[in-house]
């Protein structure tokens, strides 16, 4: 893999494709990915060096070949102007998200009685906003944890 600039070198889908080719030689050449991804040579290298998008159809291609899942999030966060609100992924170990679900599981209950007692009378009133502000960041963490959780599945299993 000669002649790469730091940018294509700091892209996320070049990394992910170098990463691969320990498991798979053919991905060592993006001649190669390209093939096996039938895409073309030219798209693959404007890809790895950030002059183009991938289109949604690559990012599945790329993820899946690669074994890295998490490419689907950063597209959906970084190339999607829909996905701006998506939680973000990172790689972390199955015991740091274990520990960080624990955590968001054990607010489930104090979350599930907040928004029982803001929405009973059918109102949300100035003074329950905070309140209501505390059940969706509550609910944010979940979803982070629970799309991380969910990445390292795929990835690992």
């Amino acid at each position: 893999m000669s002649n790469i600039t730091a940018k294509t070198s700091a892209n996320i889908f070049y990394q992910a494709r170098c990463k691969a080719s320990a498991h798979n030689e053919q991905l060592s050449s993006r001649e190669g990915a390209a093939d096996i991804m039938s895409i073309d040579r030219g798209r693959l290298y404007r890809i790895e060096s950030g002059l183009a998008n991938p289109y949604p159809e690559e990012i599945h291609l790329m993820a899946d070949l690669y074994n890295e899942p998490e490419l689907r999030n950063f597209y959906c966060r970084n190339c999607c102007p829909l996905g701006e609100d998506v939680p973000e992924v990172k790689a972390t170990g199955i015991d740091r998200i274990t520990v960080k679900a624990l955590a968001s599981f054990r607010k489930i209950g104090e979350t599930k009685e907040l928004l029982l007692s803001i929405t009973e009378d059918g109102i949300i009133s100035e003074d329950e906003k905070p309140e209501m502000d505390k059940v969706l960041k509550n609910l944010e963490e979940l979803e982070t944890v629970s799309q991380n959780l969910r990445v390292w599945i795929k990835k690992n299993l």
